[in-house]
C-alpha cells in the first residue's frame, strides 16, 4: 500500500464513521460496551486508559463512565509533545481542550501516569485488519508513545484498539514502529489476536 493509498484509506474511513448518526452511535458504543464487558483483563484491571471520542470514533463513554463507578482508576490521554502522557479522570471533572480541541484532564501532581503502569489502554482506531495492525489518524501520538513499551506481552499494559465493524480492512502495512494490538473491540465483535 503507497503512502498515497494510505492517506486516501485513511479519508474514506473518516469519513465513513463521521457520517453516522447520533442514534447509529448510541446504539454503536452500547453494543461496544456489551463487548467490553466480557473482556475478563479489563474487568480485573485497576489502571485503564481510554479516549474521549472525536470525529466519529467509536465512543468508549459508557465503559469509562461504568468502570469509574466500579472504582477502576481511569485515564484520559494528554498531548505532551508528539506522544502522550495519561492523567486520571474522574466523571464530571472539569477538562481542558488541547490544540486539536480534544478536552484532557488538567495537569496536577500524581495524576500522571506512564503508559508502562497502565493495565489496560483502549485506544481508537481509524482501521485496523484481523492481524492486529492499526491505522491511526496519522499524527503518530499512540506510535510514539507506544514505543517505548517492552515487546513482550506479560509485560505491558494490554492494548485494545475500538472501532466501528466496518472500520476493518484486509490488510494494512506494517512499518518497523508499529506495535500490534492485543485485542480488537468492534460493536458487533472482539478479535482476540496471538502474536
Amino acid at each position: 500500500m503507497t503512502t498515497l493509498e494510505k492517506t486516501n484509506l485513511r479519508k474514506q474511513l473518516r469519513a465513513q464513521r463521521r457520517a453516522l448518526s447520533d442514534a447509529a452511535q448510541k446504539v454503536a458504543s452500547r453494543d461496544l460496551d456489551r463487548r467490553l464487558r466480557k473482556l475478563t483483563p479489563a474487568r480485573r484491571a485497576g489502571h485503564i486508559a481510554f479516549y474521549l471520542p472525536n470525529d466519529g470514533e467509536i465512543s468508549p463513554l459508557l465503559t469509562l463512565r461504568r468502570m469509574a463507578r466500579q472504582q477502576h482508576a481511569c485515564y484520559l490521554p494528554c498531548l505532551a509533545g508528539k506522544a502522550l502522557i495519561f492523567r486520571r479522570f474522574h466523571p464530571g471533572q472539569k477538562l481542558r481542550r488541547n490544540r486539536f480541541n480534544i478536552p484532557e484532564p488538567p495537569q496536577r501532581r500524581g495524576n500522571a501516569r506512564p503508559a508502562h503502569k497502565l493495565d489496560v489502554i483502549f485506544l481508537p482506531l481509524v482501521g485496523f485488519d484481523t492481524q492486529g495492525n492499526r491505522l491511526g489518524m496519522g499524527g503518530g501520538f499512540y506510535d510514539r508513545t507506544l514505543s517505548h513499551l517492552p515487546r513482550q506481552k506479560t509485560r505491558r499494559p494490554l492494548l485494545v484498539g475500538l472501532a466501528h465493524d466496518f472500520q476493518q480492512v484486509e490488510r494494512l502495512p506494517v512499518q518497523s514502529w508499529d506495535i500490534p494490538l492485543d485485542v480488537i473491540a468492534t460493536d458487533r465483535r472482539l478479535y482476540w489476536l496471538s502474536r
